[in-house]
Formats: C-alpha cells, sequence, structure tokens
C-alpha cells in the first residue's frame, strides 16, 4: 500500500541548509554535529553539503564561488546545475539565522527514511526460515539499535550536571583570575612545573605509559588544578565514560576510597566530605565528552564550537589510540599520523595546550629496567615528531615487589608509591625526570618534598 510514497524528505529544507551555509560559511560549526551528507535526499543537494563540509575541515572559506570552485574539483559542478543552481541557493533563504532549524528538518526526514530502510530489513528477516529464533531477533534489534544510534549524537556535559546525575541516582546514602588568552597553563606539579614553565600555549603534549599506571589519573589532577585558577578545559574521554571521570575526580576531591565511593559505601563523615566536593567541583570549568570512537574532525569541530561557546584554554584527548582518522584507511600508521598532525593543528589554532595521552608498545615490559624510550610510542613515529613534549609515567613499584627489591637493590628504599614522570623530550627545554607521589585509591597524584624522596608527611596518610 506504500509502494507509490516517496519517502520523507524536504527539498526546501535541503536547499535552504546549504543555501545558509552559502551566507555564513561560519554556520557550519552549528550543523556539523547534526548533518551529514548521507541525510540529503537529493543528491545535488548532498554534493553540495559534501563540498561545504571538505572546505570546512581544511577550515577554508564557504562562500558560493569557493564552493563552485570545490564542486568543480569534484567534478559536480555541472551535473548540480552550475553557477545557476547556486544562486538559485543563495535567493531562496534571505538569512542563515535559522539553519539549525532547517537542519533539524533535513535530520529527522533523514532519520524517517533510515526507520523505514530498516522495517524493510526486518520484514525480509521476518520472511527467512531461520532454525534460531533468537538469532534474527538479535538481527532485527541491532537494525533498529543502528537508526537510533545514529541519531543519538552526544556532546560535552558540564562536570556539574554529571555530578548532579550521580547524586540523584543515589551514588551516596572561588577561582583565580588570569589572563586565559597568554598564560601558560599550571600543571600543579611544583618540579614539573619548573622544568615546562607550565604548560604552554600551542604545544602539543604527549603522555604516555603502559595500561593501569595512572596516565588517566595524572592528567585528570592536572585538569582540576587548571580549573580551580579559572582555565577551561575540554576533555574528550574515548575509553572511559563521564560518570567513571567524574567520579576520579570526586575521589581526589574529597579525598575518599575511589573504589568504595562507586559502591557507594562511604561514613557519614564521607558523605559529607564528598557532598562538599561536588559543591567544589560543579563549579569549575570542566567539560567531559565520552563518545566512543569520535574521529579527529569531529574532535576539532566540537573544541571550535565549545572555544566559541565558553573559551577553551585545555584540550585533553584520552587516549590517541582510540581516536579515528577523518577518512578510513587500513593503515594505521597514516591513520595515527593523521590523528597527531591535526591535534598539533588544533593546538596551534586554538592557542591553548593539547594533551595526548598515549599507550606504550608491550616491549617495554620485556627490556631490563622497563623505563620507557620515545620508541615504545605505540603505532607511529609521527607521534614524537609532533609532539612539542612527551612525558612518560614509570613506576617501579609495578615491576618489582618489596622482597624482591631488597634482594636486587640493597639498602636502597623500596619505591612504594613513588610514579616517575620522565620529560623524554622538549622541544623548548630541558629534559629531566620528576618523582611525584601517587594515591592511586584516591585518584591523585601528589609533589613530593624537595630532597630525596622521601614523600611529604602531610600526604603519607592511610592508603589501605
Amino acid at each position: 500500500m506504500y509502494a507509490d510514497r516517496l519517502p520523507p524528505h524536504d527539498i526546501e529544507a535541503e536547499e535552504a541548509v546549504i543555501g545558509s551555509l552559502l551566507i555564513d560559511g561560519e554556520a557550519m560549526y552549528q550543523i556539523s554535529e547534526i548533518l551529514s551528507s548521507e541525510d540529503f535526499y537529493e543528491q545535488r543537494a548532498r554534493w553540495c553539503y559534501e563540498a561545504c563540509d571538505l572546505l570546512f575541515q581544511r577550515q577554508e572559506a564557504i562562500n558560493q564561488v569557493t564552493l563552485a570552485h570545490e564542486l568543480s574539483r569534484l567534478n559536480h559542478l555541472d551535473e548540480v546545475g552550475g553557477n545557476a543552481f547556486l544562486s538559485h541557493l543563495v535567493a531562496v533563504v534571505p538569512t542563515s539565522l535559522h539553519v539549525e532549524y532547517y537542519a533539524r528538518i533535513v535530520s529527522k526526514s533523514s532519520v524517517l527514511r533510515k526507520l523505514i530502510r530498516a522495517a524493510s530489513e526486518i520484514s525480509s528477516i521476518g520472511y527467512e526460515e531461520a532454525a534460531d529464533i533468537e538469532h534474527s531477533l538479535d538481527k532485527a534489534e541491532n537494525i533498529l539499535y543502528a537508526v537510533r544510534s545514529h541519531r543519538e549524537r552526544k556532546d560535552f556535559a558540564h562536570i556539574g550536571s554529571i555530578l548532579e546525575d550521580y547524586l540523584e541516582d543515589g551514588g551516596i546514602s572561588g577561582t583565580a583570575s588570569m589572563d586565559a588568552s597568554v598564560s601558560p597553563i599550571p600543571t600543579g606539579f611544583t618540579d614539573l612545573d619548573r622544568l615546562l614553565g607550565g604548560m604552554q600555549r600551542s604545544d602539543m603534549i604527549v603522555l604516555a605509559a603502559r595500561p593501569s599506571v595512572g596516565k588517566s589519573t595524572l592528567v585528570l589532577n592536572m585538569v582540576r588544578h587548571a580549573a580551580s585558577l579559572g582555565y577551561t578545559s575540554a576533555v574528550f574521554s574515548l575509553e572511559m565514560s563521564q560518570e567513571q571521570l567524574a567520579l576520579r575526580l570526586l575521589s581526589s576531591e574529597a579525598a575518599v576510597d575511589s573504589h568504595r565511593l562507586r559502591l557507594g559505601l562511604v561514613t557519614e563523615t564521607e558523605e559529607r566530605k564528598i557532598l562538599e566536593g561536588i559543591g567544589a567541583l560543579s563549579e569549575l570549568p570542566i567539560y567531559i565528552d565520552d563518545t566512543p570512537l569520535l574521529s579527529i574532525s569531529e574532535m576539532s569541530s566540537r573544541s571550535r564550537r565549545l572555544n566559541l561557546d565558553k573559551g577553551v584554554d585545555l584540550i585533553v584527548v584520552d587516549h590517541i589510540q582510540l581516536a579515528r582518522g577523518s577518512t578510513r584507511t587500513d593503515n594505521r600508521v597514516q591513520e595515527v599520523s593523521e590523528i597527531t598532525r591535526s591535534l598539533k593543528g588544533l593546538a596551534r589554532d586554538l592557542n591553548v595546550p593539547v594533551i595526548a595521552v598515549s599507550q606504550l608498545r608491550r616491549a617495554v615490559e620485556d627490556r631490563t629496567g622497563h623505563r620507557p624510550q620515545l620508541a615504545d610510542l605505540r603505532e607511529s613515529g609521527s607521534i614524537e615528531q609532533d609532539a612539542d613534549v612527551v612525558a612518560f609515567i614509570y613506576r617501579e613499584d609495578m615491576y618489582y615487589s618489596e622482597d624482591e627489591w631488597d634482594a636486587r637493590f640493597t639498602g636502597k628504599p623500596y619505591p612504594k608509591n613513588i610514579a616517575e614522570v620522565i620529560l623524554a623530550k622538549h622541544r623548548h627545554g630541558p629534559i629531566d625526570t620528576v618523582n611525584l607521589f601517587f594515591r592511586e585509591k584516591l585518584s591523585r597524584f601528589e609533589n613530593l618534598a624537595a630532597g630525596d624522596g622521601v614523600a611529604n608527611p602531610s600526604m603519607l596518610g592511610e592508603l589501605a
């Protein structure tokens, strides 16, 4: 009965989107997270949007002249109707003010078309005489889920809203003014700041280590300290959820064991500390995006949009190996090279430090001494090449038990909870090693007292 019906679409809305972009190319920031080229029903509108997106990714101006040139380069200018069609697009929309409204109309029609296709595919499954009915149901559910997951586009969430949700779900029964446009961002670790002079703007900083050494914890500590000084941070968490990161920050802030905090097994005294911690963190300019498998172009677009809205001072990507390039390729080395180049470009464009967390190759485990080297960076030499700073985290207590240590290094104190931050590359200054004290259960690194690496007594609380 539906054979003669056209799929849902709105040609006028599609043309209004392209026309709005030709009037104001900056409108792409508003709709790049709403639309993709496949959302357009009309082929020539799709070609126009693809060309606009390519110009946007190259950070070139979008207008009638540049779009015509790009369409010509792609051999589509004559097919869309030439400059006459582009002039028509500009004429049909008087202003770009409502571009997001037009984009949502196009997106809605696209979702409805996908739903129709999904229904057809599910119908075909129903006609198959499958031996395993559960398998058929799984296939049908996956088809419908693909439509929903395409529609759900996550974005930054303020830490205050994340922690508010944590409170509502029953998880438990004052900033300094600085010139953000020019100041380096302090890490909060005295010796590290002495070496780096703080995290310099336009620098790409790679922080690398083997799994479970504390990469995410250290970078969150830096974000927390920067936020306390009024600096706005954008955190792309490709591995952990927003809630996991927020609870790590809360554990550190409230000085409550992170495991018991997750389970809600806290005392009345700790509950008060948690509420105080939530109050303090909720006021900080920290924004977390936990969308998995983000492409580097999506990260760049979201960072620029947040910068226009809030003003970004620090960007964190955790971690590089889970990011995707802008184009599909079977060559992971080339893909990682594109990612690191783009992150360095983003740091320069927004004039902010970008911290890129990276995994290390397994080969470090087999080396005598186990200390990481630049060659241990996984998947691409471009990580080392593009980075202004490369720092490794190394903990000897992960490789030697106390008994093994005493037998191997007689008379030398066992480095319990001591983390070495090895500055292996520093484009603008010296390389050296800084020792920090690691409170794993509180998700926190802390400064050591000056001297021989003995922790400051004020930080040597009960760690059990």
